[in-house]
């Protein structure tokens, strides 16, 4: 540790602990952290520690970066490799603690050993079982909380990496085209001295409408399922995050205690050790970028145009309005995906921090040139629950501001791999999750009990052959 990384620290925090014994009564549980470092001999995890700067070149090549992102969503870290955060909480805004905690903690984290330890299913990089649900909101807690009820933190089940890299492109393209709009209103309001309303959609999405005033004033209150910046965040069942690099970074420290230098390094908080546990650089910038590389370049999970397999189940799904929603088809641009991408928030590098720019094109289908996906998704936010209908209300604290009721509209495209289901994992069939939706899906809801029982199987039949080649490839 350097100087100034002591004084800064002992600013922070009134005594540091770091060298005593820490020990936490929890019933009869007791649970000790100490410094053992010395007689800790093993090598570390993570052994492979790409450049950044170097990625695309003849000397390291995309696919290699690919390869070595791959071993480090494997790699099952240790002590050696920072993992661990004694002396910082899991939010992904650097926060300290005021008291050394324990390693592992299975409510408020760190929480797991690897990546791939919750995205298994069907293969790395897939989703997980209810046994990997996480706790979000717990992460922030000091001292750590251990309890798990909804006044504490919102469960999360482990959602599908795969096809990560389309949606990131679907939601950039969206963002552009949402700006685009914004600032036509705005010169519009300037140029004619009047206010001026416009109505606001990216691809196939409404997400409401702004009024723009001469003075270059926008008024946002009418805005529908995104935040004011109008930047599509579709990662994270709250639409949390704009890409997967920002998903990665949080994920780091949350479930690992690793840090990404990005996000918890000097330039950002004063200190080469945030979390106190004796590693300065834990996760490099071209770490992240080669565990970026891999989650992106893995393949979309639905690739089957199952429209024509199962026209009945197809058919009931438009004539309940699943597809208001859940999107059967997104066209796309373009499928160059470059990293990183412009609208990270600070702690996540962008494209205004690098002159470097990694670039790979991905697999996207398309039909009479037009390059599309079927996510069954349109990455906005709607109001999931309503007076009678309370399965997705049992959240008591907010995340990102967002919204207790809303939701990111899930994709179903892996459904075929991806049980059990909704936010929590707590619905086992399809059907659960169906009658699960209130509030702007109440109707759709309805519309489902009234169908025949033969319809309704031919729709849950539809529905589960959604990513199944996916398992057939795994076979």
């Amino acid at each position: 540790m350097q100087k100034s990384d002591f004084w800064i620290r002992l600013a922070m925090r009134p005594i540091s602990l770091r060298w005593l014994f820490v020990v936490l009564l929890i019933g009869s549980s007791v649970i000790v952290w100490a410094d053992t470092r010395g007689s800790i001999v093993d090598p570390p995890a993570i052994d492979v520690f790409p450049d950044h700067d170097k990625i695309g070149s003849s000397d390291y090549p995309v696919e290699r970066a690919i390869t070595d992102g791959r071993r480090l969503f494997k790699a099952k870290f240790n002590l050696l490799d920072g993992a661990g955060r004694p002396e910082a909480t899991g939010d992904s805004k650097p926060t300290p603690r005021k008291t050394p905690v324990a390693a592992f903690q299975r409510i408020a984290g760190p929480d797991a050993n690897s990546c791939a330890g919750c995205h298994n299913e069907p293969q790395i990089g897939g989703s997980g079982e209810f046994v990997t649900n996480t706790f979000v909101g717990a992460h922030l807690s000091d001292p750590p909380t251990f309890r798990a009820s909804a006044d504490q933190t919102n469960e999360r089940n482990t959602t599908t990496v795969f096809g990560s890299g389309v949606v990131e492109l679907v939601a950039r393209e969206m963002t552009e085209e949402l700006h685009r709009q914004r600032n036509a209103a705005v010169a519009e309001s300037r140029s004619s001295g009047k206010p001026v309303t416009a109505e606001l959609s990216g691809g196939t999405t409404n997400f409401g409408t702004i009024t723009a005033f001469p003075e270059g004033y926008v008024n946002y209150e009418k805005l529908d399922g995104i935040d004011f910046d109008l930047i599509i965040r579709p990662f994270g069942v709250k639409g949390v995050a704009a890409s997967i690099r920002e998903f990665t970074t949080f994920a780091l420290n949350q479930h690992h205690g690793v840090q990404a230098v990005e996000r918890f390094g000097w330039e950002r908080t004063g200190l080469t050790d945030f979390d106190g546990d004796g590693h300065e650089t834990e996760f490099t910038i071209g770490q992240v970028t080669a565990l970026v590389l891999f989650q992106a370049t893995l393949p979309i999970p639905n690739k089957i145009d199952h429209f024509r397999d199962m026209p009945e189940g197809f058919d009931a799904f438009l004539s309940i309005g699943c597809a208001a929603c859940h999107t059967p088809k997104t066209p796309i641009q373009s499928n160059l995906f470059t990293e990183p991408g412009r609208f990270n928030r600070p702690g996540a590098m962008s494209t205004k921090d690098t002159a470097t720019i990694v670039q790979v094109r991905l697999d996207v289908p398309a039909k009479n040139g037009q390059l599309f996906v079927q996510m069954y998704s349109d990455l906005k936010r709607h109001r999931m629950c309503d007076a009678e209908v309370r399965h997705f209300c049992n959240e008591g604290l907010r995340q990102d501001n967002v919204n207790e009721e809303l939701f990111m509209t899930a994709r179903l495209w892996n459904l075929a791999t991806s049980a059990p289901y909704c936010h929590r994992g707590d619905c086992s069939t399809i059907s659960e999750a169906i009658l699960a939706h209130g509030g702007e899906a109440r109707v759709a809801r309805e519309k489902f009990i009234a169908l025949a029982t033969s319809k309704k199987k031919s729709l849950v039949k539809f529905l589960l052959a959604l990513g199944m080649e996916q398992e057939i490839e795994v076979k």
